[in-house]
This record gives structure tokens, sequence and C-alpha cells, in this order.
């Protein structure tokens, strides 16, 4: 039998059964010599073996299958984070990732976004859907919010019509960055095989011969940071420095940050700001 010291995954497991409450899930909560749930009711919620339980507790039986590691997450009613921990543990590495569709975004994650009035920021998801924003952006890229939910996506809009390459002054490499960019997102997210980035791929690789030049290349490049230069009819050139930050516990969003580059650069925001609100 493993010692606590090196069995932190039935230390762990110890711990969570230890936090529920019998009474929450049914089973008698009378005199019981520990806190929380008995091992065999947790290998009953998690439809494992008593014994096969009490053996991961013990640091017995080798390492356990993801399809047990997802039982024990739903059986102890962890989280997202207490399963991610869960799976370090047992297997020694982060869950696979499943991608989920995105509506919207909370409103703590909007007014992070609205804290910076000066710098315009999106929150997009893994298919490159935008789905929050700040005034900033909505004056300087795109207002999304005249756009049909559909329609704010940032590949149909760099590659579909010529609004994407006449604001962009250098439109050859942003788009060749945001195709290998999005390649990667969706493999991060586990989107990869899903029918929403199937189609998506399809409609622009019908619409756009540049962009199935792109995808054909098979190119991967990490979203971190860069310059951004935007062609704005009213106040001309903006050079942007932009950086990407990945949004905790959501796998499937980013968030991208544009800073103007110059003092100059600035004021012309600022002017846009201004002028919208």
């Amino acid at each position: 039998m493993a010692s606590e010291a090196s069995n932190l995954l039935g230390s762990y497991l110890r711990d969570r059964r230890a936090r529920l409450d019998p009474a929450t899930f049914g089973f008698p909560s009378g005199r019981r010599r520990t806190p929380g749930l008995r091992r065999e009711e947790v290998a009953s919620r998690a439809n494992i073996s008593a014994t096969w339980y009490t053996w991961l507790e013990q640091g017995r039986g080798g390492a356990p299958s993801a399809d047990v590691l997802d039982r024990l997450a739903k059986g102890l009613m962890l989280t997202e984070p207490e399963r991610e921990h869960l799976y370090m543990l047992g297997l020694g590495r982060l869950p696979e990732a499943h991608y989920r569709p995105v509506d919207g975004i909370t409103p703590r994650l909007q007014r992070v976004l609205d804290g910076m009035p000066l710098s315009p920021a999106i929150i997009k998801t893994a298919m490159w859907d935008v789905v929050g924003w700040n005034c900033a952006a909505a004056a300087l890229l795109t207002d999304y919010a005249l756009l049909p939910p559909e329609d704010r996506n940032i590949l149909r809009l760099m590659f579909t019509g010529d609004r994407g390459r006449r604001r962009n002054e250098d439109w050859d490499s942003i788009a060749r960055f945001v195709v290998g960019a999005f390649r990667a997102d969706v493999a991060r997210a586990g989107a990869h095989g899903s029918v929403g980035a199937a189609r998506l791929v399809e409609e622009l690789n019908q619409l756009s011969p540049e962009f199935a030049a792109l995808w054909q290349d098979n190119e991967v490049v990490a979203h971190g940071d860069g310059v951004k230069r935007i062609r704005h009819a009213e106040v001309g050139s903006v050079k942007l420095e932009f950086s990407s930050f990945a949004v905790e516990g959501r796998p499937e969003l980013g968030m991208i940050v544009y800073n103007p580059a110059t003092p100059a650069d600035a004021s012309k925001v600022r002017m846009l700001v201004d002028a919208a609100s």
C-alpha cells in the first residue's frame, strides 16, 4: 500500500468524499465514524466496484482510466478545476477538451473589457466568434452589435467581402496569422472534429480562394502577440500592439487586447470613443 505522502490521488479522493453530505444524495445520515460519504457510496455514485474504489484510495491497482476519473468526478460533484486536478493526480495530464458553444460572456468578464476604455478588446470563442467587446473595439474595429450573431466571426469578416482587406493594412500577413491561430485554437479546445468547425471551414473554402490556400498549408501558430495596423475612414491609419490571453477555466474562450502603439494612435482611439459616446 502506498504511503499517504506518495498517494496523492487517494488523499484527494478521501478529502473530497469527506466534504459531501450523505443526506444530499439520499444516504442515511445517522452515526458515522467519519464525516462525508462512505467508500461504497462513492463507488455506487460513480458506478464502479467498491473494491476498485478502495484500491484507488489505498494507492493500489495502477492508474485509473479516463472513464473512471470522469465517473468519480461526477460522483463526487467536482467542479471543472477539481476535475482537472483529479486528472493530473491520476494520469499526469489534463482531461481531453470538449468544445462547448458559447452565446455570451458573464457580466464580470464584460466589466474587465469595459475597464480598458482606450484599448479595444474582444472575447472570442475557439471558432473565432466574437461574443464580447468594449466600446473602443466597437469604435475602431467593428461595431459587432450591428451585426447578426452569425456574422460576428473574425474569419468571415476577414475573408468574405472586401471589408477585411480594406481595413487591415497588412492583410496578407494578418490573414495567414489568423488561419494558423484558428487551426490551433479549435484543436486546443477540442472543436477540430465538431460539425460547426467543419461547416465554417467548408464555407470559407468555397467563398475565399485565399482562405482555401492558407488552410491547405496546414500552418499552426501560437496566438500570442503582435502588431496590427487598421485603416479607419475618420482617423486614418492606427497602429495597435495586440496581446492574447486565456480565460481561466474556459478553454473555449480567449481575450485579445489591442493597445495603441504610440500617443498619436491613442489620441485617435480616444477621438473615436468620444465621438461614439
